[in-house]
């Protein structure tokens, strides 16, 4: 993984040196001061904006720099396009991430490589493909299709090299999970989409490209109250649903269960013995417990299942559509896979783990609202306890 960062950082060294060799004219360095002047102006505006989606997010994200990098691969010369990029990234790491200790310099300076050889990819498209944007002539459908592809070259370069690191270093359940989320996709093609229009401002009536602010800077401001909408909604130490989520998604599924005649299981999960873990290894060795098991847990239901943290060392997990055998198997399987799971001390001991679960379904309770349904289960799960614990019981009908 070095040595493929490494490599990327050199390819962008390489690029640039090769660019240098064709010297910008003076309306060309006119356009890139326009562009780094409204890019700044845009780092500066959200740079707050920025700093809280970095700490929410713990993991890659999408930042908001490619409206301001494809303008410059439609309207600069090489040379200046990957001196724009080196400017916002350069910028970006002094207002964010100076004073992080979690974000080395190299971390931008990775980010910032991989951005210049999409945009040198993006480039060669419109090289290859002869679109003429910036001869003053009116640009036809071969040049809106050259621009499209220079676009998806764009994002297809960026994605496959930040990509590859996500698949070395961040533990994935799924492949395309490397490609990003469906939401995240779709803000970096709206960010393409709006350079786009900043390129032909650039082109036609550059003072205009500085309005172009306020639409990206909107853009932030919707994807920041996103993320708050998410974390409202999600435990910050599993990743899971938290209690009110969860309780809301329930009572959702169980009216409709109610309305068309179908069955919803709840399962209601403690883990055994936690609190000695806790005593005995630390709170450290305990959230990394918590957050193993909810890996498990996410992985052993089924789609549309819904899994949250009730509180504590308690989960709580919806089963639209089974019934009692199918419940049963799928809380046998949740308690075998956290049986299974071995989790390593900082001492070198061995954590070992087991879970007592209690189900309660509706119909089998038909009179039941959600809480009746929760109270049913707890007390399956108290009486899983009293019997031994690692055990799945059942509520009565």
């Amino acid at each position: 993984m070095r040595a493929f960062v490494l490599g990327v950082d050199l390819a962008a060294l390489v690029v640039l040196v090769f660019a240098v060799r064709a010297g910008p004219d003076a309306r060309e360095w006119a356009a890139a001061g326009w562009l780094a002047a409204a890019a700044i102006l845009h780092l500066h505006a959200s740079h707050a904006i920025e700093r809280r989606r970095r700490d929410r997010s713990g993991s890659p994200y999408v930042d908001l720099c490619s409206v301001w990098i494809f303008a410059g691969v439609v309207v600069l010369p090489l040379v200046l396009e990957l001196a724009l990029v080196a400017v916002i990234y350069g910028h970006r790491w002094v207002l964010v991430n100076r004073f992080d200790p979690f974000r080395p310099p190299h971390r931008t300076v990775f980010t910032a490589a991989t951005l210049a050889l999409a945009a040198s990819a993006a480039f060669a498209v419109l090289q290859l493909t002869g679109a003429h944007l910036s001869s003053g002539a009116r640009p036809g459908w071969a040049d809106l299709a050259a621009v499209v592809a220079a676009a998806g070259v764009q994002w297809a370069v960026n994605t496959a090299l930040v990509g590859t690191v996500i698949a070395w270093t961040v533990p994935i359940e799924h492949r395309r999970q490397v490609l990003g989320s469906a939401s995240d996709n779709l803000l970096e093609v709206s960010q393409l989409a709006l350079g786009v229009f900043m390129a032909l401002a650039l082109l036609w009536w550059p003072p205009v490209a500085l309005l172009m602010i306020i639409p990206t800077f909107a853009l932030h401001q919707c994807v920041q109250l996103d993320q708050f909408k998410i974390a409202a909604r999600t435990d910050q130490r599993t990743g899971l649903l938290n209690a009110i989520a969860w309780h809301d998604q329930a009572e959702h599924a169980l009216d409709r269960a109610r309305a068309t005649g179908g069955r919803v299981g709840v399962l209601m999960i403690d883990l055994d013995w936690f609190k000695r873990i806790n005593d005995t290894h630390g709170h450290l060795v305990g959230d990394d417990v918590l957050a193993e098991v909810a890996a498990v847990l996410a992985k052993t239901v089924r789609r549309g299942d819904a899994v949250g943290r009730y509180g504590g060392e308690e989960f709580a997990v919806l089963l639209p559509g089974v019934d009692q055998d199918e419940t049963r198997t799928i809380a046998e399987r949740i308690r075998g896979r956290i049986r299974a799971l071995r989790i390593t001390a900082p001492s070198g001991e061995l954590v070992e783990l087991s879970a007592t679960i209690g189900a309660a379904l509706y119909p089998a309770l038909p009179e039941s609202g959600l809480d009746d349904l929760i109270r049913a289960a707890d007390n399956a799960l108290y009486a899983g306890k009293e019997a031994g614990r690692d055990l799945v019981v059942l509520a009565a009908r």
